[in-house]
C-alpha cells in the first residue's frame, strides 16, 4: 500500500490537514497517510525544508511526500512534483522541497499543469487541497510523473542556500536556521564538516561563541551538562545545536534565527 507523508503549516485546530486526507482517500482509498507534522511555524519555508530534509531518508522507497508551506499560494509561483532516486515530492516551488530533493538526487521534476489531476474547482488560497493532495494521490495510484505537466530543469527550481556552514582553515561560521519547540538553536554546521575541520587543527584547540556565550567542548547528550547549563551538541539531524539542559537556549541566551555561531581555532599558550 502506498505511503503519503504530509508536512504543512496548517496546524490541527482547523480542518485543512484533515480535508487534504479526505481528498487523498477519495482518489486513492488504499493510501496510508503519515503526518510528519502540521505545526511548521506559519509561512516558515526554512523550518519546513529542514523538517522535510531531516525526515525523508527514514521512509521506505516509493514514499510520496506532500509538503505545503506556501505563503505565495495563488500567485504565479510554480507547483511541482519531483522524483528522486527513492521518493516522490509534491509541493510549491519556493525552496520548501529543495534540501530534501537535492540530497535525494533529482531524477525528474515537472511543473503541475494538467488539470485532469486537480480538483475541478481550484481555490486561490488552498492549493494543498485542490492541487497537491490530488497529485500525491494519483502518484500513489501509479500515474507516471510525466502525466502531470512539463519537465523542469533542476537548475530552474527555487533553491535555498546550501545546508552547510562556512568552513575556513581557522574559522567556522555557522548560522542558526531554526529554533525548535524546546528552544534549541539548530545551525547549519554538519557533524562531518566539523569533524574534518577539527582533525586538521592539529595541536590547536577551538572556542565557539554565540551571543556572548562561549563553548569549548561538544556534548554527546543534553544531560552531559548540569541542569540549566548551555551546551553544544550534534542533534539527531547531525547538525550542531545550542541547547540548555532542561531549559530553553533561545530564551536564556537571546538567540534568534539568523544569528551566527563562530568557532575559532585557538593557539595554546
Amino acid at each position: 500500500m502506498p505511503i503519503i507523508a504530509l508536512l504543512t503549516d496548517y496546524g490541527t485546530q482547523d480542518i485543512y490537514a484533515g480535508v487534504m486526507k479526505g481528498v487523498i482517500w477519495s482518489i486513492c482509498p488504499e493510501a496510508r497517510i503519515a503526518d510528519l507534522t502540521h505545526d511548521i511555524p506559519p509561512q516558515d519555508i526554512t523550518a519546513g525544508a529542514l523538517s522535510l530534509w531531516g525526515a525523508f531518508r527514514y521512509f521506505p522507497s516509493g514514499t510520496i511526500f506532500c509538503a505545503v508551506v506556501d505563503p505565495e499560494v495563488g500567485t504565479q509561483r510554480r507547483a511541482i512534483a519531483v522524483q528522486t532516486h527513492d521518493h516522490f515530492f509534491v509541493g510549491p516551488d519556493n525552496g520548501l522541497l529543495w534540501w530534501a530533493i537535492s540530497e535525494g538526487g533529482i531524477v525528474t521534476a515537472v511543473e503541475l499543469r494538467n488539470p485532469a489531476y486537480f480538483l475541478p474547482a481550484i481555490s486561490p488560497t488552498f492549493h494543498g487541497r485542490d492541487i497537491f493532495a490530488p497529485v500525491a494521490a494519483y502518484l500513489a495510484k501509479g500515474v507516471p510523473i510525466s502525466e502531470f505537466g512539463s519537465e523542469v530543469s533542476p537548475d530552474e527550481l527555487v533553491q535555498l542556500p546550501p545546508l552547510r556552514a562556512e568552513v575556513g582553515d581557522r574559522l567556522i561560521v555557522a548560522r542558526v536556521i531554526h529554533i525548535d519547540r524546546f528552544g534549541n538553536a539548530i545551525t547549519n554546521l554538519r557533524e562531518e564538516d566539523f569533524a574534518a575541520w577539527a582533525e586538521n587543527l592539529g595541536w590547536r584547540t577551538w572556542r565557539a561563541i554565540i551571543r556572548g556565550a562561549t563553548f569549548e567542548a561538544i556534548c554527546q547528550c543534553y544531560a552531559d551538562a548540569p541542569k540549566g547549563t548551555p551546551l553544544l551538541l550534534f542533534n539527531s539531524y547531525g547538525l550542531l545545536e545550542v541547547a540548555v539542559n532542561q531549559g530553553n537556549a533561545a530564551q536564556k541566551l537571546g538567540i534568534r534565527k539568523g544569528d551566527l555561531l563562530e568557532i575559532w581555532a585557538v593557539d595554546e599558550a
